[in-house]
């Protein structure tokens, strides 16, 4: 510090005694030496200084140093070090980093470092200024320049891209900088890549194709692969960029055989067990896994997934996957991440289905991967995340696999084989479902359910498995003892939730299950109660729908082979004790659910904790494609149990054809209610743009009085001079005025930038006004009366604010008559247009 003191002194020369100079004043004189100085070494001073000042006093540098800095790059590109100066200067000004030197500052906001990226990038040709410094080979320069590029897209990441893309041959010159000898060059350019890569295809699609993944390849083989360093990591983070969400660099990625180069990486070392795991290499084979899973994951275009499939099968890469499950000394997350890429990687593929049936656990004696997994997932004592990623690949495992579904089956059927260990696959289930632990209920209950999905044979079959009972008393069926559970009070309602969905599914389409569910005692009791019930809980309400769900099912898919349980009866029993319109408001609650709506999104299963599994994708894809049916089903009787409207099984696809009509119906009035928006908000952003203007023409007009007495002052100077030598200095006079109008100018931009943020937030409480008083106006329509009461309310509210206008001009004309010479500095505050007395909540809710 006191050689970045001296150093300072020195440049500025000697300040009186007893007078120690401000920072915003150090850095003016600086600026200034930069902006007058003809020697190139004093500039080069001067930017050196504002470099070390960068760090503790980034506000003052940024708002009087930048345009300076940007003529040293503009003019004195010749000399490495202070374009190295300049480009590190800029850097700390703009970066999000908060710097030690800076903690104990309390003038610096958080964002301090995204406003001056705005107010550097408002400028376009500054980045491409920047830009040209990469093909500079100096170390400084470049890695400076490299650095600065990052820190700007951190800030502005879709702007930037968008700079970068019109740059002459912007994301060539980065690629290239990727075979830089110097590996903190190339280390730096991946760290860019990654943030330049995010969330744009069009970029990423240009990256891949400058040869991108030959090269990261070939940087992960010279770092050591999964047991490289963080570099290696990096390498990853940005292929998984590049593949995710982009169908074309998938074919590209796939196409070009580099599915074969990942499949060796996945290869344990013969002594990993004996070494260990470290933190990075954990981390290394994390973003591997999610590699793979970027090529196969469900929401990729299914033609891509296939063909991955199948290349991950030859490849053995699959085969790699299986034998670190069965691997022992394993991270937990390591081995969670590694279950989701199996189960993605078999899914809906009969050859990758049955190579995973066939990978054999190495116990004694040995047991089916499968099992294996099954047995993790009924153990409490397992990580929550864990068990989720075993029920994920035991459903995709199934996943349009009807032998698998069929074996899983055939173990609990009276005549299966006394293959020990295909039995144990089905006695686990049963285990889980009838264990005390209530996850284990719900992953069983749903396992269960995913073996019968789109098999109606297998559910006949289901329905022959006979359970023992305790005393020697007759078997029951399984469908019978979990009709029983649902309705006992000790089983806990994530049981019950996991019993209703395997219930529901089983029923669909399958007349002889709501046969055997309605001559199982007590069940249309418990159901009618649970619907007759007033419950103030949201899971409780989610439970009487899903219970109404499967009462509508016993009417649709019932074949009225039953006297007393025919549908008329259910429907005139639902008319009589629930009501119609309340059993289908109960039948909603469950679309109402947020855990409806978690579930709907995607197949894997995700919770952070155990509370939030309730819901799973399959079910909630059945009860979409039957709810509308089943209302109207319901609604369609009379008081008497007679069917009004003619509605059979082959009646459900108009149903869900009207089921789509209102879906479309309600997003034409959701694309009305946003195009009436965007006409408001455009009209909105012309006045506000119109404003914006005029706060501009202001700060031309300020800054151009601002230069008229500078002048004045440096004749007024030169006219009190003594001696003719003094006096021929006018030039230089009137370049500390230009230094100063610009340091001028340089302000009332950032003034600008500052009103800028406050007319977008200004219209952001704009939009968020008007939503409200469009509900507002909504619920006041209901009559006229209510209307008339907001008209007056209106009326005495623009009263009160004519009166409290008329007040502060009164104010403001006493206040400007006692300060007749007090001239305003500041630009003008813009008023928000909302800034009128708000309507009170009390008249809105009527």
């Amino acid at each position: 510090m006191e050689f970045l003191k001296s150093g300072i002194k020195t440049v500025l020369g000697g300040t009186e005694p007893g007078q120690q100079p401000s920072a915003a004043e150090t850095v003016e004189k600086l600026v200034d030496r930069v902006y007058s100085s003809t020697l190139l070494e004093d500039r080069r001073d001067a930017c050196r200084a504002l470099k070390a000042l960068s760090r503790k006093y980034r506000i003052e540098v940024g708002a009087q140093g930048m345009p300076p800095l940007v003529q040293v790059l503009q003019n004195d590109g010749q000399d490495a070090e202070i374009i190295s100066y300049a480009l590190d200067t800029l850097c700390n000004v703009v970066t999000s980093e908060e710097f030690d030197e800076e903690a104990d500052n309390p003038t610096v906001s958080v964002n301090v470092g995204e406003q001056f990226t705005e107010m550097f990038i408002k400028t376009p040709e500054n980045v491409t200024l920047v830009m040209g410094y990469l093909d500079e080979y100096d170390f400084r320069v470049r890695r400076a320049a490299i650095q600065l590029i990052t820190s700007l897209i951190s800030n502005k990441t879709r702007e930037l891209q968008d700079l970068v893309l019109v740059s002459p041959m912007g994301v060539s010159k980065l690629m290239d900088l990727l075979t830089d000898s110097r590996e903190v060059i190339r280390n730096d350019v991946l760290l860019l890549l990654i943030e330049l890569t995010k969330g744009n295809s069009n970029i990423q699609k240009i990256v891949a194709f400058e040869n991108a993944f030959d090269r990261l390849f070939e940087i992960v083989r010279e770092e050591g692969c999964s047991d490289g360093g963080i570099v290696v990591e990096d390498c990853l983070i940005l292929l998984l960029n590049l593949l995710k969400n982009n169908s074309s660099n998938q074919q590209f990625f796939k196409e070009g055989s580099y599915i074969q180069r990942l499949a060796p990486m996945f290869e344990l070392a013969q002594d990993t067990e004996e070494l260990g795991w470290s933190p990075q290499k954990v981390s290394n084979f994390h973003c591997l896994l999610q590699v793979v899973r970027a090529l196969v994951t469900p929401s990729n275009q299914q033609v891509v997934v296939s063909a991955c499939q199948r290349v991950m099968q030859k490849s053995r890469l699959l085969h790699a996957l299986c034998e670190i499950l069965m691997s022992s000394g394993v991270p937990a997350d390591i081995l969670t991440e590694t279950i989701n890429a199996v189960a993605e990687v078999v899914r809906g593929d009969r050859d990758n289905q049955d190579e995973l049936g066939r990978v054999m656990a190495p116990s004694s004696p040995p047991r089916p991967a499968i099992v294996v997994l099954l047995m993790s997932m009924i153990n409490e004592k397992q990580l929550l995340a864990l068990r989720c990623a075993v029920l994920y690949c035991f459903e995709c495992f199934l996943y349009r696999n009807a032998d698998g579904q069929r074996a899983v089956v055939q173990t609990l059927l009276p005549s299966s084989t006394s293959d020990v260990s295909a039995l144990s696959t089905g006695q686990l289930l049963c285990t889980g479902l009838f264990s005390t632990d209530a996850l284990a209920n719900w992953f069983s209950a749903v396992a269960l359910m995913h073996t019968l999905v789109e098999n109606v044979a297998l559910k006949e079959e289901l329905l022959r498995v006979l359970l023992a009972t305790p005393g020697g008393q007759r078997p029951i069926t399984l469908l019978e003892q979990c009709s029983n559970l649902m309705q006992q009070e000790r089983y806990r309602l994530q049981s019950k939730v996991g019993l209703l969905m395997l219930l529901s599914l089983w029923l669909a389409h399958c007349p002889g299950a709501v046969k055997a569910l309605l001559e199982t005692q007590g069940t249309m009791a418990y159901l009618t109660a649970q619907l007759c019930s007033n419950e103030h809980d949201e899971r409780e309400f989610l439970v009487q729908g899903m219970c109404a769900f499967l009462m509508g099912l016993c009417i649709q898919f019932n074949d009225n082979s039953l006297p007393g349980q025919k549908r008329e009866d259910i429907s005139q029993l639902i008319i009589k004790r629930i009501g119609q319109e309340s059993f289908c408001s109960k039948l909603a609650e469950v679309s109402r659910h947020e855990a409806y709506s978690r579930a709907c999104k995607q197949a894997q299963i995700r919770a952070k904790s155990a509370g939030e599994l309730l819901l799973d994708y399959e079910y909630c894809k059945l009860y979409k494609g039957l709810e509308a049916l089943i209302a109207k089903l319901v609604s369609g009787f009379d008081v008497d149990g007679i069917e009004l409207t003619e509605l059979t099984l082959s009646s459900e696809a108009s149903a869900l054809v009207s089921q789509y009509k209102g879906i479309i119906r309600g997003m034409d009035a959701q694309i009305q209610t946003l195009q009436q928006s965007s006409k408001e908000l455009e009209n909105e952003n012309a006045k506000l743009k119109e404003k914006l203007d005029e706060e501009q023409t202001l700060k031309a007009q300020l800054s151009d009085q601002n230069t008229l007495l500078k002048a004045q002052l440096g004749a007024t100077s030169q006219v009190n001079v003594q001696g003719q030598g003094q006096a021929v200095e006018t030039p230089a006079a009137s370049e500390e005025e230009l230094n100063a109008a610009r340091y001028q100018a340089n302000m009332y931009f950032a003034e600008n930038i500052r009103l800028t943020k406050e007319l977008e937030t200004l219209r952001q409480q704009l939009s968020t006004e008007r939503q409200r008083a469009d509900a507002a106006q909504e619920s006041l329509a209901a009559t006229q009366k209510d209307q008339e009461d907001l008209l007056e309310l209106l009326a005495d509210q623009e009263a009160k604010l004519t009166r409290f206008e008329e007040a502060t001009t009164t104010i403001s004309t006493t206040t400007t008559a006692a300060n007749p010479n007090q001239v305003s500095s500041e630009a003008p505050v813009v008023s928000s247009p909302l800034d009128e007395s708000p309507i009170p909540s009390g008249t809105a809710s009527r």
